[in-house]
């Protein structure tokens, strides 16, 4: 995951997909965006995959994406390979958006992405993100615009998606 030194927008960043392919992030440049690091063996797990789902059928089109960035640093609570992640979440969740390679997301190792992320928009006891399906809301041109914690319902952010979409 590499970014220019002087990021300035989500969409300077690259990024590795499941299957370890570099992903230019300004191609999602005029979408709406909501960067989420997921787990799988987690409590919040299927609530939030079932409600990501949930809002990427229903504005995919309207130009909403997400981004799913598998975390292993919460409890071990997402060990497997990025094979067995993305097919957990594609055959139980029917997620249709996008798996990222695993991350970290924070300490020494955290992807650039998130440390970008996190110096954007700090959370209300540090930057650190505190667990797994922590969300980033990202408007059109790639400014992160909100922080939404790991127990925020992702349909409670509907509200937030549709403003920033331009619908009502």
């Amino acid at each position: 995951m590499a970014a220019a030194p002087s990021a300035t927008s989500v969409h300077d960043f690259t990024v590795k997909d499941a299957s370890g392919k570099d992903v230019n992030l300004s191609t999602y440049k005029g979408k709406v965006l909501l960067i989420v690091n997921v787990a799988s063996q987690c409590g919040l797990t299927n609530s939030n995959y079932t409600e990501l789902s949930q809002l990427y059928e229903k504005y995919k089109v309207q130009g909403f994406e997400i981004l799913a960035f598998p975390c292993n640093q919460f409890g071990g609570q997402e060990p497997g390979s990025n094979e067995e992640i993305v097919q957990f979440a594609c055959t139980r969740f029917k997620a249709e958006y996008p798996i990222f390679d695993k991350v970290d997301v924070n300490g020494n190792n955290a992807a650039p992405l998130y440390k970008y992320l996190k110096s954007n928009k700090g959370g209300l006891f540090g930057d650190s993100i505190k667990w797994n399906f922590s969300k980033f809301l990202v408007d059109k041109e790639g400014r992160v615009v909100d922080r939404y914690a790991p127990t925020t319902s992702p349909l409670s952010i509907e509200k937030d998606i549709k403003k920033l979409l331009g619908s009502s």
